[in-house]
């Protein structure tokens, strides 16, 4: 009877430490980017084929003349099935610009959002929605009136992406 007794007691104290480390563990919240190490891993080598997602497509439109000779400009992001995001620029049609050129650009993406200041000069914000919840925003200068392209927008958006601090992973 005492043997079961003590490891009744040994369970009790092993659960108690458990729940209590586990209480005092930061949530996922805190955690910029929550994708395990080896899917990073596999993105950075390319892998993608372990992202399959639902086509998104935002777009959004300068409607203010005063705009630097933006007016009229329609900014589009669109993803594909494989999870690659892209931004057109309607003063440049028929390109595509992949956003992963960007730094801290996701490697699978499940959503887009688009949205354009009305100033001269003004600023487009590129939000992308991570399959694995995390939210990064990237903030481009629209201040050359020049449409985008591959070679000048890394330049316009200078850091790339930056998660979104504090947002909720679903």
């Amino acid at each position: 009877m005492r043997k079961h007794a003590w490891a009744a007691r040994g369970v009790a104290a092993v659960a108690g430490a458990l729940l209590l480390g586990g209480l005092t563990s930061p949530s996922a919240l805190a955690d910029d980017d929550p994708t395990p190490k080896e899917a990073q891993a596999q993105a950075q080598a390319g892998d993608t084929k372990r992202c399959s997602v639902a086509r998104d497509v935002s777009s959004t439109v300068v409607d203010y003349s005063g705009a630097g000779g933006l007016f009229e400009t329609v900014f589009r992001a669109a993803t594909d099935r494989k999870g690659h995001a892209f931004l057109n620029d309607s003063r440049n049609p028929g390109v595509w610009i992949n956003l992963g050129l960007l730094a801290g650009a996701p490697p699978c993406v499940s959503g887009t959002a688009v949205s354009v200041t009305e100033e001269d000069p003004g600023h487009l914000y590129i939000t992308l929605l991570a399959a694995n919840g995390v939210i990064r925003q990237a903030v481009c200068s629209t201040a050359s009136g020049t449409p985008f392209t591959p070679a000048n927008l890394p330049a316009a958006c200078g850091a790339g992406f930056a998660p979104l601090p504090d947002t909720p992973v679903l």
